[in-house]
């Protein structure tokens, strides 16, 4: 499942990034590394970004980079 696709209030797991170099290292900036577990706080209305807990912190995602973030369930 892709973290676009996760729905509001669920904790899944950063399992690996689909795309280029400039993703993964976008990604690790905002501390969305691999093995890390991400809440889902809301999907903005009308395609705007996602917004996601990661260690305390609120992150807002687009949605181009958050279809390319593979998850799990925990």
């Amino acid at each position: 499942m892709k973290l676009l696709d996760a729905p509001k209030g669920v904790e899944v797991k950063i399992i690996d990034y689909l795309g280029g170099k400039g993703v993964g290292l976008k990604l690790r900036q905002l501390g969305l590394a691999p093995g890390k577990k991400v809440k889902v706080l809301r999907h903005a209305p009308l395609e705007g970004p996602i917004m996601v807990e990661v260690e305390g912190r609120s992150i807002a995602i687009g949605r181009g980079i958050a279809a390319h973030v593979k998850v799990g369930d925990l």
